[in-house]
């Protein structure tokens, strides 16, 4: 089976995020201090093949774990798309 997932990648929320602070400050410079929040991350889409649903979201969940997430200051989510076939 073919599948797509999409990964989001976020600072946790007790982890100071400097990136979305400065588009946060931009926003009120800007005149638009009506944001009150940002939410700054990553975002990846991996294709792969798994023989069941599950298969394919332990493997995502291990990849995020062990090389797309710090766990320690990121937390993350995805989508699992199955595929009719694998894209180019």
């Amino acid at each position: 089976m073919n599948f797509l997932a999409k990964i989001h990648v976020n600072y946790k929320p007790s982890v100071l995020d400097p990136k979305a602070e400065a588009i946060k400050t931009a926003l009120t410079r800007m005149s638009m201090d009506n944001v009150s929040s940002v939410l700054y991350g990553k975002y990846f889409e991996l294709e792969l093949t798994a023989d069941s649903v599950a298969a394919a979201n332990t493997q995502v969940d291990r990849i995020c774990d062990e090389l797309l997430a710090n766990v320690n200051m990121e937390t993350y989510r995805f989508e699992l798309e199955e595929q009719s076939e694998v894209r180019e």
